[in-house]
């Protein structure tokens, strides 16, 4: 029989990530997905707290690209359901990772076509598409470099350079699926074309404004609540000192210290409900729902 504490932790984080009123479970890991099971996307991208961090983090770092923030400002619900928004990268990024290839392919067709209709104008008149390879790049590469920092610091502090050049050039297949070009695909890269995009990066009010909703983003369960905010600013402290220091300062938060303290023990508590979970597991294709235990 399973803790009951284990049972709670595992009931919140599902709800966290899936619509019940959609009927949306997690999502299945398969043999057949786009990466190899042993690869080193599937042991970084399965981490729920470091995802979180990373994604966070991502997200600030990649609104401060002027055509980005307009893409989000111009196109999306951020206002009304930031959770939302939040969900739907996770729920690709879990299908894109851990589900059938085929279903992996799918996500990646149904973010083609919504992009392909996005585009606008930025405040100073230059026009912009979604489907810019060289922004559509530097959303990659932000999130990417993003997530395996996020797991370095709060799971994997040693893990060898060559592992995280084999992660980068994993993650390429999924932005060069979606139009990202140039693609990084070692660290040293990644890092490199950061730097390059660098002279173009902003901060204005509109910049804020994205920003602080997502730094108060809420859940609505006061013990989540809690693990949501430290899980944010850790996202923010994660970010480079010049990135930090583009974004409006957010007061209140905890002493790195105490913050890296309890975003690294909310990244092993929550490790540690879900160790042997369903979730876990690599299913074979005659069960397609999710077992309910």
């Amino acid at each position: 029989m399973l803790d009951p504490v284990r049972v709670l932790i595992r009931r919140r984080i599902t709800e966290v990530f899936n619509d019940a009123d959609k009927g949306e479970r997690p999502v299945l890991r398969r043999a057949d997905a786009l990466f190899p099971v042993d690869g080193v996307a599937w042991r970084v991208n399965g981490d729920v707290v470091t995802m979180m961090i990373g994604g966070v983090s991502g997200l600030l770092l990649q609104m401060l690209h002027p055509a980005v923030l307009a893409g989000v400002w111009d196109h999306s619900d951020f206002r009304s359901d930031m959770h939302g928004r939040l969900r739907r990268t996770a729920k690709f990024i879990a299908r894109t990772t851990y589900d059938h290839a085929e279903a992996g392919r799918a996500a990646i067709d149904k973010v083609n076509r919504i992009h392909a209709k996005l585009g606008g104008t930025l405040p100073d008149g230059t026009s912009y598409r979604v489907t810019d390879p060289a922004l559509l790049a530097w959303v990659h590469v932000t999130e990417t470099i993003s997530f395996l920092d996020a797991w370095i610091r709060y799971a994997e502090p040693a893990m060898p350079l060559a592992e995280q050049d084999a992660y980068f050039a994993e993650m390429a297949c999924i932005g060069q699926a979606l139009g990202a070009d140039p693609l990084p695909r070692t660290r040293a890269a990644a890092e490199a074309l950061i730097q390059s995009y660098r002279p173009q990066l902003r901060a204005d009010a509109r910049t804020h404004e994205v920003a602080a909703l997502v730094m108060a983003q809420t859940v609505g369960s006061p013990a989540v609540d809690i693990a949501a905010g430290v899980i944010m600013q850790a996202g923010l402290d994660l970010l480079p000192d010049w990135a930090r220091a583009m974004h409006a300062p957010h007061p209140g938060g905890l002493p790195r210290p105490l913050l890296r303290g309890a975003a690294r023990n909310t990244a092993r508590l929550i490790r540690w409900a879900f160790e042997r979970s369903p979730n876990r597991t690599v299913w074979p294709a005659t069960v397609s729902e999710f077992p309910t235990r």
